[in-house]
């Protein structure tokens, strides 16, 4: 690496590193005033999961006017949801399975906590209760994982339609959308659908680099549209001590890496995008745990040659199409379901 070289990463370090620190003392000096008119910690739910001997709680803790429920809010558009005020380092009391666990949130408010079973949960998805002073306690559903079949789904551009091709477009959509007037990707809930079908307690994850702010868009959306019910896997946007944005890449990849350290006896059909970083991803994490993988399903976002065909990596079948009706048919062949 030249001087030169050397020079400019060094004031690119250090201006990210001002830029985080002053971010951070601007969310401190708003948290101050905050405070002093009245806010208090409040939780945002999110979907977790739990295997048998472990569950995945999820939450946010925000700073809220006393008399206001963060979490009930509906029908206002994505941008308005990023103006959250996170609340780092608060105290949750978590209560799931007659156990109680006090953790801490992290810089940006959320809770990740990973909670030891005594024993499985029961037959049925579970809530956890989470507290925080002064408020309700907020319901968090768990759900329970029974079978050794799961699927991870992307949500952007596999799910619904984003665009991100198209930059202006794909803005108008992530700023201005709620759940009401986002587009479906046709045949993806019933792709998602038949990647489980016929397991009881599947795991079924979605995996977004969108921010955790669009989780309750991202949640009615999908249930609106006839995916099956899952955990909700997203990341934060903003800067970090080494970075000007979080890398949506590392994001995905760290989650399936955890995923499988987490549920270890489930073999997965990974569904995603050729748009952006799934191939790739999906493709190392296949190469990685070859058993842990029964399909690949990408959407073509752009028209291809040759029209929906399947290939292998590591002997995985690795399925692309236009859409979620194209690839259904080919899935079923990979899982084995000719003709279902």
């Amino acid at each position: 690496m030249s001087v030169v070289s050397r020079a400019l990463q060094t004031v690119r370090s250090r201006a990210v590193r001002v830029a985080h620190a002053a971010e951070n003392g601007l969310r401190d000096v708003a948290s101050g005033v905050a405070t002093r008119a009245g806010w208090r910690p409040a939780l945002i739910p999110y979907s977790g999961y739990a295997g048998p001997s472990q569950a995945r709680v999820l939450a946010r803790v925000v700073l809220s006017p006393a008399s206001v429920d963060p979490a009930a809010r509906r029908g206002i558009a994505a941008w308005r949801r990023l103006l959250t005020l996170e609340c780092p380092s608060a105290e949750v009391r978590v209560e799931l399975a007659g156990s109680t666990t006090v953790v801490v949130s992290d810089a940006g408010g959320i809770v990740d906590a990973a909670l030891p079973l005594r024993e499985p949960l029961g037959a049925e998805d579970a809530e956890a209760l989470l507290h925080v002073p002064g408020r309700a306690p907020a319901r968090v559903p768990v759900h329970v994982v029974a079978s050794t079949r799961g699927v991870v789904c992307d949500i952007d551009d596999t799910v619904w339609v984003t665009g991100l091709a198209h930059p202006l477009q794909a803005a108008r959509r992530t700023f201005l959308g709620t759940s009401s007037t986002r587009k479906a990707v046709p045949g993806m809930a019933a792709l998602v659908r038949e990647a489980v079908h016929g397991e009881e307690r599947p795991a079924v994850v979605y995996l977004s680099n969108g921010p955790w702010n669009f989780a309750g868009i991202a949640s009615r959306f999908l249930r609106k549209n006839g995916f099956p019910s899952g955990a909700l896997l997203m990341t934060d946007w903003g800067t970090t001590p080494t970075r000007w944005f979080r890398d949506g890449k590392a994001h995905k990849g760290s989650s399936l890496r955890r995923l499988h350290e987490d549920l270890p006896d489930v073999t997965w059909v990974l569904v995603g995008d050729d748009g952006e970083h799934d191939p790739d991803l999906y493709a190392a994490f296949t190469r990685e745990h070859p058993d842990s993988v029964a399909a690949v399903a990408l959407r073509q976002v752009a028209p291809a040659a040759g029209g929906a065909h399947a290939e292998t990596v590591s002997g995985v079948p690795v399925l692309r199409g236009s859409d979620g009706d194209a690839l259904l048919p080919l899935l079923r062949d990979a899982l084995g379901r000719r003709g279902a």
